[in-house]
């Protein structure tokens, strides 16, 4: 079916892959993963994989308000010499004055780890002042952070810590201070993700188990709605209640507490501290608001669906009964998880390869301007590194050729924007088949146990195995056309929250009313092209039509049952999101008393206090669970949409006679009120 989608998204594939291909060719990650040092040379790589670090000889140069040769560069590089290190300094050290005698060697006060690989200290015949001259050994340092930056408190520079051609320390301090800029302060807000990726390195092992458990607690609930999914739900919709009922309990205790007391939140303002907030009435006193407005709407809920909870029970009774007889099909949102990661690791990859393509470009410049023959030396001209002769500058001894930034002035550099969009355009659609893939073959195998008149001696062996094949042989091209139109609907919203961010400074009421309604309008017409979809491949999988032929007759085969659509999709999608919660919930409020320290090991193999921020491994887990129970659950709700839909479909064209006889369980034609003939 829709052999042209097909072609296409054939034919979009091979392009995608091309560009891999040439991005794979052009582009380089380590721009990326690792920094140059004046050379060019990766730091942590190569010759110097022992050396990650970058140090650079005169940080004062990188700053571009006093530089000249800094503000030629345009920022793209500190024009200093810029070495290898495998660690950067710790303490503070300038050159003392009995350096600069004309007998003093330079062994005695340089360290040859942080000069210039082409200096051998022992050897040389260079001066002190030659040395100082070409930039080959720093005359101060300080204690450092990340990437050889200076990082220290004003409070501990020493007292004789005075740079030459400086008159206090405090001149010095600030002179450092504005060569680095945003550069530290930037690496300051990196220093939080490294905390946070440490906080990972320490607790991996226990956030796999909770996320382990949430498995185990998913598989379980769905081997037990197998046989008790009434008991299930009822406890369910009774212990939600009952949750909510003590909330509000707890939340007006609270709120007694702190009734008499006269502090409120406009006293503590922001505080990165939540618990600050929990001692305040007006705190408690807003959550006893929400909660009892959730449970009379929980109440009210239940009150209006009555008997409508009946009937979405026999469609999970029903469903339940299918998976029992297709137990396979619990395993494959793996499938559909590891086609998913394996898309997401292609465009992450080939995104990376194509933001580092480029070669290096290389410029010209002097060390040192203050020397007066070195003032012609631009910083403009490009040069190379392997043919680079010093030489022909003989009259700036301080001239090298440093790295610049990387081309960006070829015909696959200018074009990488382009191929960046195609990039995102190819990875939604790609991601959106492989959705409609999963969907679609769940759709075939319970639409087979449905129209299987005796289950289960009608229903074909292997069915999902069966049913996959089917699908890739017959309605990729389907799929590809209802993947094509979510993924043309989700660009849009894409690029509206890329200009979100970059506009974020827009404080017009206008603008902000045109940016949320196109949000809010997009937002529904994607929940609304999901939905039609998903049925859409309902009847793919049972008819075999082709994507606009079935997306017309689910559409109006859904608009003649408007009621029961309406009231049991919304009932059944109510009572599964009670049970993602109820898995998440489980798992996260473990997660939370372990990893906060009110559950210990014995053995204390795990210790919270070693976490900078505990709540990094809790979210995960908490979050990893929900996906979990979502790809366990959402086998259950293409079932019992599957189900439904065959269903409507039955009542259609058969009567319940011996010549037109139902396919629908004795169970679901009595519980929907239907003759049982």
């Amino acid at each position: 079916t829709d052999v042209i989608c097909c072609v296409l998204f054939m034919a979009a594939i091979v392009g995608y892959m091309t560009i891999g291909v040439l991005a794979w060719l052009f582009g380089d990650p380590r721009h990326v993963f690792f920094s140059r040092n004046s050379t060019g040379m990766f730091c942590g790589a190569g010759v110097n994989i022992n050396e990650p670090n970058v140090f650079y000889i005169d940080i004062l140069k990188c700053d571009t308000e006093t530089n000249e040769m800094a503000t030629t560069l345009k920022g793209h590089q500190c024009p200093t010499t810029q070495v290898c290190v495998k660690e950067c300094p710790s303490e503070f050290w300038k050159l003392p004055p009995e350096a600069y005698a004309s007998d003093a060697l330079p062994k005695d006060f340089f360290q040859q780890k942080y000069c210039d690989p082409s200096l051998d200290l022992v050897h040389t015949t260079l001066t002190v002042q030659d040395i100082l001259d070409q930039e080959l050994c720093p005359y101060f340092y300080t204690p450092t952070l990340g990437r050889c930056l200076p990082s220290f408190d004003p409070k501990h520079v020493p007292a004789d810590f005075i740079l030459p051609g400086l008159s206090t320390v405090d001149d010095t301090v600030k002179h450092i201070k504005n060569a680095m800029g945003s550069l530290v302060s930037g690496l300051n807000s990196k220093s939080v993700g490294v905390r946070v990726f440490e906080d990972f390195a320490t607790s991996w092992y226990w956030i796999l188990i909770g996320l382990l458990a949430a498995m185990i607690i998913s598989v379980v609930f769905m081997l037990l709605m197998r046989y008790w999914v009434s008991l299930l739900v009822w406890l369910l919709i009774v212990g939600v209640l009952a949750v909510g009922a003590y909330g509000i309990y707890h939340c007006y205790w609270e709120y007694n507490n702190y009734r008499h007391s006269k502090l409120t939140l406009g006293d503590l303002g922001f505080n990165s501290k939540f618990s600050v907030y929990l001692q305040v009435k007006e705190t408690w006193l807003a959550f006893l608001v929400i909660l009892c407005l959730v449970e009379l709407v929980l109440l009210l809920l239940l009150k209006s669906l009555g008997n409508k909870i009946s009937n979405a029970l026999a469609l999970l009774e029903e469903s339940s009964r299918a998976v029992s007889y297709v137990m396979s099909t619990l395993a494959y949102p793996l499938v559909t998880f590891i086609l998913l990661v394996v898309c997401v690791c292609y465009w992450g990859v080939t995104s990376l390869f194509l933001a580092t393509s480029g070669a290096p470009v290389y410029r010209a410049i002097s060390l040192n301007s203050s020397i007066a023959n070195c003032h012609s030396i631009t910083g403009l001209e490009n040069c190379l590194p392997q043919t680079f002769n010093a030489l022909a500058y003989s009259t700036c001894p301080t001239v090298h050729c440093v790295f610049f930034k990387y081309d960006d002035e070829g015909f696959f550099q200018r074009n990488a924007a382009y191929l960046q969009i195609f990039n995102v355009l190819a990875f939604l659609w790609c991601v959106n088949f492989i959705i409609a893939l999963g969907q679609c073959t769940l759709a075939s195998t319970f639409a087979t146990f449905y129209w299987a008149f005796s289950k289960p001696d009608n229903i074909p062996p292997y069915p999902l195995l069966q049913a996959f094949i089917w699908t890739l042989r017959y309605h990729v091209g389907s799929m590809a056309f209802g993947a094509v139109i979510l993924t043309l609907f989700e660009f849009p919203r894409i690029f509206l929250e890329y200009l979100d961010h970059k506009f974020r400074d827009c404080q017009n009421s206008c603008c902000r009313f045109v940016k949320m309604s196109l949000k809010c309008c997009f937002w529904f017409l994607n929940k609304f092209l999901k939905f039609v979809n998903r049925n859409t491949y309902i009847m793919i999988a049972v008819y075999g039509d082709s994507f606009c032929v079935s997306a017309k007759n689910a559409y109006m085969l859904l608009m003649r049952n408007i009621g029961r659509v309406v009231i049991l999709n919304n009932v059944t999608n109510m009572l599964l999101f009670f049970g993602k919660l109820l898995v998440a919930g489980s798992v996260g409020i473990l997660a939370t008393a372990f990893f906060s320290g009110h559950i210990t090991l014995p053995d204390a193999t795990f210790q919270a206090e070693l976490l900078h921020y505990y709540w990094v491994p809790i979210i995960m887990v908490a979050v990893g669970a929900y996906l979990i129970a979502q790809g366990f659950f959402s086998v259950y709700s293409m079932c019992i949409d599957t189900l439904f839909l065959c269903f409507l479909d039955d009542l259609e064209r058969n009567n319940g006679t011996t010549q037109r006889p139902y396919y629908m369980s004795r169970s679901l034609m009595r519980i929907l009120h239907q003759s049982e003939n």
